[in-house]
């Protein structure tokens, strides 16, 4: 029996950004990949602590669904001059990789958030791939926010992180979407691959009643989102309350408003300029610390790798014949039978003859 999560794809290139393609110092390996940051640049001189200014930090937006996080990550991020990413969807890594259109569902988790809001309970399982697909994501976009962060210098802002992400994990269990099994199989996963990572300097938390949101959700117009159980979505808020504010606490700034405070964009600018930032790992990092950081942000395959976690849940798990056939349907796909750069069927040339 072989993990969904695993190798269904061929992740991730070294040193790939969603969106983009990222040339770095290093040792120059073929014809088909780009230089990358390595051992090399470092013993050159190459320094991340001289890039760093006032605004180099990493934000997370959280709160409930439909409280506006992306609308005011972006204001705060034109604002501070740093990068906005928008929050991970379930086609994130497609973005990484560069594709023109999304892949099928096959290689995107095997899973639907159309399907958990229609069938949250669905027996093939289909909502704790999600939350775990999920996870994925906001792990590997983290990756690239810290990515960014330190070969730039460029603050970045995101909405939501594999920091708040166990919220939607509490609600879905309290709601009996998920079994026991599934909770701690993700909190495995998380305890092993989290610990890898530095929190956020700053989380700010936009709170609005869950009443509230399910009005704003049926006044979206979006179909999927007329009949989201209000008790769910107070679990939402309930996870924030009482486990993810607590914990983030602790490691980060924290900032709470309520929707209306957040329409005063620069009296928020102004709370986070006289915001100490004097408490969190990140204190405790130099030069060294930030080199091996950036070693392991760059590989996405050895990211991925932190999420392999063997074990048998119906959920999650396929056998090795279905295995085999989601591979080679993949391999067959436009572009994906070599690396990228060799495949005619794509229009590649002979890279490796010029």
């Amino acid at each position: 029996m072989v993990l969904v999560l695993r190798a269904v794809r061929l992740l991730v290139p070294v040193g790939s950004v969603a969106g983009t393609f990222i040339q770095k110092a290093g040792v120059h390996a073929s014809p088909a990949r780009g230089l990358r940051y390595g051992w090399w640049a470092y013993a050159l001189g190459e320094r991340t602590t001289p890039r760093l200014k006032e605004n180099s930090r990493i934000i997370t937006v959280d709160g409930n669904l439909a409280v506006g996080k992306g609308a005011l990550a972006q204001k705060l991020a034109d604002r501070l001059g740093m990068l906005y990413m928008p929050e991970a969807d379930t086609f994130y890594l497609d973005k990484m990789t560069g594709e023109k259109e999304p892949l099928p569902l096959d290689y995107n988790g095997m899973c639907s958030l159309e399907k958990f809001y229609s069938d949250p309970k669905a027996a093939d399982g289909n909502s704790f791939r999600l939350q775990l697909w999920m996870y994925a994501m906001r792990l590997l976009q983290y990756a690239d926010a810290l990515q960014h962060l330190i070969t730039t210098g460029q603050g970045v802002i995101l909405e939501r992180s594999p920091f708040s992400d166990m919220v939607f994990l509490d609600a879905m269990f309290k709601q009996g979407y998920i079994r026991k099994e599934c909770v701690q199989h993700y909190n495995e996963i998380k305890d092993i691959s989290i610990s890898e990572f530095l929190p956020p300097h700053l989380a700010i938390y936009v709170d609005l009643p869950a009443e509230e949101v399910q009005k704003k959700l049926k006044q979206s117009g979006k179909p999927n989102l007329q009949n989201v159980p209000l008790s769910y979505l107070k679990a939402i808020e309930d996870s924030y309350k009482k486990t993810f504010l607590p914990q983030i606490r602790e490691t980060s700034e924290l900032l709470v408003y309520d929707v209306i405070q957040t329409q005063d964009v620069e009296r928020m600018v102004e709370d986070i300029e006289v915001l100490k930032f004097d408490k969190g790992p990140w204190l405790e990092q130099d030069d060294i610390s930030f080199h091996h950081i950036r070693m392991m942000v760059e590989d996405k395959q050895r990211v991925a790798t932190l999420m392999h976690v063997p074990r048998f849940l119906p959920e999650v798990t396929i056998g090795a014949h279905d295995y085999d056939q989601k591979y080679y349907a993949y391999r067959a796909l436009p572009g994906k039978k070599y690396a990228a750069g060799y495949n005619e069927d794509v229009g590649d040339k002979h890279v490796w003859l010029k």
